[in-house]
């Protein structure tokens, strides 16, 4: 590797009849800058880390003293870098304008230091601007101590990373700046007269007059599954073209690490005529699961185990809104000819329906077909309506093909299995502390208004003057309760801690996330116990929503019961953070 590691053995300070403790300090150096990068063959300058696009692997052993200096070689802009799903100390969280940390300045070096204590697949990226689309953003990896795995079932013979990203070739302010112009900027996927021809031989021509008007009223596609389209995704930092490959032997078993270290993309992955094993969810063991396939949102990680017995594998993962593949390799290395690339047949897209909208699907009857918006999106001349269904009734099988309902819906194979939420077991009893009850319950209203581009909780954009923290007790038990009143999914991420998400297991096997999905139209809870002091971050992981205003800050704070809640000081937070360590 490119940047400097040095690994050193540290005494720790010990009593006479003590024995001596090490804890082993890992140094990493990283250099923020910019350089002309071309994934597509378009030059077009980006942020490189250590000079590479992205951002370069860091590996940790639990128990580690990690020291990584971060320099801000940026001409003019400030930077930052947060360890996404660590364990750590709120000052050294990486998020500008909490716990004190006020960002990298150019030409400035922040020195992140803190124990590392846990392991799993995690990742990092900056939280400044849109810096993390434009290239800063790496792989975090922490392997048990001496490397031997929790549970028998995970030893693997080899171990790789597979990140997923989305590269754009216009820069992240700029895409910003067109969303803000028109939240439709980029939506260039939206229904044919095919999807209406076949909506109307399912549910007749006054249903479907009834449902498009009250989509229309709400100026809202059904399409809306991603704001930004035009990406190109990448499987760590290579093209599907350039397709990265992970060498095996026959009969080794291997574990594959996927990080959707994307932007603004979930996608559906899978490996043909091989099934997974996910072992991991969010960097924490959970009960083994065999699968064909899995959804991961934005931010999320899964560790799979695999063991290929064939030549070749194809790792094929579809972005949900069906405009592209991130696709990588597994090949036995005493295969001398590498196989070439197949772009696979994309698979139907889904079309929103009113119960992604939160709505029953008959209790829009009754709606006044007058009120029509004539001039939203579905709006066709009628040659154009003549024509298509002139089309539509020769090739109405391949229609019904084309498109699936609802959100969720991602057309696996009849007989396959993807994993859902519900599946996830953690693979330890979880300790009393986060298994026991919720004390109170906080509701976060999720919600968006498309046409000004603006993305909220509780109403409030994060840059709202009257915005109000969440705050909770420290060591207290609550139950987070996402609402999401809007069409499009969000990936809410909390920074800091561990969520349980509430999945139908029982308390003890509920699984820890750092980032759970919420769907179109659906409620998700989670239980949280706020162990970790100093305000967290919770936001949604797509970055154009956080930059557009969903977000917030949560509060963790020793409080007096009988006075009002309120902020601790940084320095205070600081003292009991090192203590409670």
């Amino acid at each position: 590797m490119s940047h400097k590691i040095s690994s050193y053995l540290l005494a720790g300070i010990c009593f006479a009849s003590s024995p001596l403790v090490f804890a082993e300090v890992r140094e990493y150096q990283l250099v923020i800058d910019e350089a002309v990068v071309s994934p597509t063959g378009k030059p077009v300058k980006r942020i490189t880390v250590n000079g590479q696009f992205p951002a370069p692997l860091l590996e940790f052993e639990e128990g580690d003293e990690a020291i990584i200096r971060v320099k801000n070689n940026l001409k003019n802009q400030d930077s930052s870098i947060h360890w996404h799903g660590l364990l750590l100390p709120g000052i050294m969280d990486g998020v500008p304008g909490f716990n004190g940390f006020n960002g990298i300045k150019p030409q400035s070096e922040y020195v992140y230091k803190f124990k590392i204590r846990q392991s799993g697949t995690y990742w990092y990226h900056a939280h400044s601007k849109g810096q993390e689309q434009d290239g800063l953003y790496g792989s975090f990896v922490i392997y048990p101590k001496g490397k031997t795995p929790l549970a028998a079932h995970e030893k693997a013979e080899r171990d790789y990373v597979v990140m997923l990203s989305d590269f754009h070739e216009t820069e992240s302010d700029k895409i910003m700046a067109n969303l803000k112009k028109s939240a439709e900027y980029y939506q260039n996927q939206r229904e044919t007269v095919g999807d209406v021809w076949k909506q109307v031989k399912q549910d007749g021509l006054k249903a479907t007059w009834q449902d498009r008007s009250m989509w229309n009223q709400m100026r809202m596609l059904k399409t809306d599954l991603s704001d930004v389209t035009g990406y190109t995704f990448l499987v760590n930092g290579k093209t599907p073209q350039q397709n990265w490959t992970g060498a095996f032997k026959t009969g080794e078993k291997i574990r594959l690490r996927f990080i959707n270290a994307s932007a603004m993309s979930f996608f559906d992955v899978r490996i043909p005529n091989l099934k997974m094993t996910v072992v991991s969810a969010d960097g924490q063991p959970v009960q083994p699961v065999p699968v064909d396939e899995f959804r991961i949102g934005t931010a999320e990680t899964y560790d799979v185990l695999v063991e290929p017995k064939q030549a070749h594998y194809q790792i094929e993962a579809e972005s949900i809104d069906r405009s592209g593949f991130a696709i990588g390799s597994l090949q036995n290395e005493q295969v001398t000819n590498p196989t070439s690339v197949q772009i696979p047949k994309s698979r139907p897209r889904a079309l929103l329906t009113m119960e992604d909208m939160g709505m029953d699907h008959g209790s829009h009857g009754q709606m006044d077909m007058s009120m029509m918006d004539h001039n939203a999106h579905t709006q066709m001349t009628m040659g154009e309506m003549d024509h298509s269904q002139h089309q539509m009734v020769v090739s109405s099988e391949k229609i019904t093909s084309d498109t699936v309902q609802g959100w969720a819906n991602a057309a696996t194979p009849i007989g396959q299995k993807a994993l859902t939420y519900a599946d996830l077991k953690s693979l330890q009893s979880q300790p009393e502390r986060y298994s026991r009850p919720a004390e109170r319950e906080l509701v976060i209203r999720l919600g968006g208004t498309m046409e000004r581009y603006i993305w909220t909780i509780d109403g409030k954009k994060f840059s709202d003057p009257d915005f109000k923290p969440l705050t909770v007790r420290y060591g207290e038990r609550i139950r987070l309760k996402f609402v999401n009143e809007s069409m499009m999914a969000h990936p809410m991420h909390l920074h800091g801690m561990f969520m349980q998400l509430e999945n139908g297991q029982a308390p003890q096997d509920m699984p820890n996330k750092h980032t759970v999905i919420v769907p179109p139209g659906k409620t998700v809870t989670a239980l949280l116990t706020a162990d970790e002091l100093g305000e967290w971050a919770i936001h949604c992981h797509l970055l154009y929503h956080m930059s557009a205003g969903m977000m917030s800050k949560l509060i963790v704070a020793n409080v007096d019961d009988s006075k009002a809640l309120k902020q601790t000081s940084v320095q205070s937070y600081q003292g009991a953070s090192h203590a409670h360590h």
